[in-house]
């Protein structure tokens, strides 16, 4: 399956200009088309063997650049979608915003403060466990973590996770020991939580 690049339906934006717009797009354009071949590149690496182990790794790390350069491009254009609307007093977001941080003025000025920083992104990231936003700053966006997806395996394998029972090459018997001990119930519980 490929990508595609979304269409943004996109109103004259004071300060920001067609122009500017345009070719802001054709930036995010670059990435959707940037995933595809990546992905196409690393599929067809992958059937040759173990031969390009290091060159599949290279690629896979490039992904993670060009897919949240996909991602994030996507939520910063959505929102200007429509043209400007105020966040209502009785939406659940303004609610939340203001039983954390006062009002929702100050989370504004907090929020204004944060992205005046250097290169990179500001993002307004809420944990629902805690029920806490969290402001981050994203000054790469290629460190391997695909923005939006929810993850439903996290395997470890930093040593950490299993050096006392395996040694380094005995690497391959550790995965399977924890792939067979997963309870699969927990893991589609994950899943029809996204849908």
């Amino acid at each position: 399956m490929e990508y595609t690049s979304r269409t943004f339906t996109l109103p004259k934006i004071v300060g920001l200009s067609e122009k500017q717009l345009a070719l802001h797009i054709g930036l995010y354009e670059g990435y959707v088309k940037h995933v595809n071949l990546l992905t196409s590149q690393m599929n067809k690496l992958a059937q040759t063997g173990e031969d390009f182990g290091y060159a599949i790794a290279e690629l896979r790390r490039r992904l993670g650049f060009e897919w949240n350069g996909m991602r994030l491009h996507e939520l910063y254009f959505e929102p200007l979608e429509g043209g400007p609307k105020p966040l209502h007093a009785d939406t659940a977001l303004y609610t939340h915003l203001k039983t954390q941080y006062g009002s929702f003025s100050q989370w504004l000025d907090i929020f204004a403060k944060v992205t005046a920083r250097g290169p990179g992104w500001a993002l307004l990231n809420y944990d629902p466990q805690a029920q806490r936003f969290f402001h981050t700053w994203v000054a790469d966006h290629e460190i391997g973590q695909l923005a939006t997806l929810p993850a439903l395996i996290a395997l470890d394998h930093w040593e950490h996770a299993y050096l006392i029972d395996y040694t380094p090459s005995e690497k391959a018997a550790y995965v399977t020991a924890y792939l067979e001990a997963l309870n699969w119930d927990v893991i589609a519980k994950r899943f029809d939580a996204i849908g």
